[in-house]
């Protein structure tokens, strides 16, 4: 880890000393923070009818996150802060490779994704607000260092960018499957046959 990574650790992380009451919300939010995000996702899905076809897409998009984070984490091999001694981890984790934060880049990924579209933007302002408290937590008590999250929250931004550009790639190749229809005059019979029935 380089020095400043290090420094932004020692001051952020629990230490040998944590305050009960940052350790206790520390600890929620390191365990529970994921699953709080998904509450958000369940709730957008029950409360944003029209936009279950771009959450669906956006709860795949998050599968495939999370598993190009393992593998760029398997690849890198990087330790978690609590395996190289930096500091006492506060939760019950296992050894395996921090950078990038899973979570971080999950959790990034579906609120970054939710800000794309205005009736989502109010859940995804939610979710980019947990998404920050559980990277903080995770470096509170232990198990990330400062530059696992922001690699998460690069990779997750990262990714949005690629589903924005798909978005509007397959906006556009349906525009254009619509038009060439259009253009043909038995379709055009066809609509205006449907349209008056």
């Amino acid at each position: 880890m380089n020095a400043t990574n290090t420094a932004l650790l020692q001051w952020i992380a629990a230490g040998d000393d944590p305050n009960s009451w940052a350790l206790l919300a520390g600890s929620v939010f390191a365990l529970w923070g994921s699953a709080l995000c998904a509450a958000a996702v369940l709730w957008a899905g029950w409360h944003a009818r029209a936009e279950r076809p771009y959450l669906a897409a956006v709860v795949v998009g998050a599968a495939l996150a999370s598993l190009l984070s393992h593998l760029i984490a398997a690849w890198l091999d990087m330790p978690r802060p609590f395996v190289a001694g930096l500091v006492p981890a506060y939760i019950v984790h296992g050894p395996s490779a921090a950078l990038p934060s899973t979570h971080a880049t999950v959790m990034f990924f579906i609120g970054f994704a939710f800000m794309l579209r205005a009736a989502l933007r109010p859940v995804g302002a939610v979710v980019l607000v947990l998404a920050a408290l559980t990277g903080w937590a995770r470096i509170y008590v232990g198990v990330h260092s400062p530059i696992d999250i922001a690699a998460g929250m690069a990779l997750a931004a990262s990714l949005t960018g690629v589903l924005a550009l798909l978005e509007v790639r397959l906006a556009a190749l349906m525009a254009a499957r619509l038009v060439a229809r259009r253009s043909r005059p038995g379709e055009l019979a066809n609509d205006a046959e449907w349209r008056a029935s």
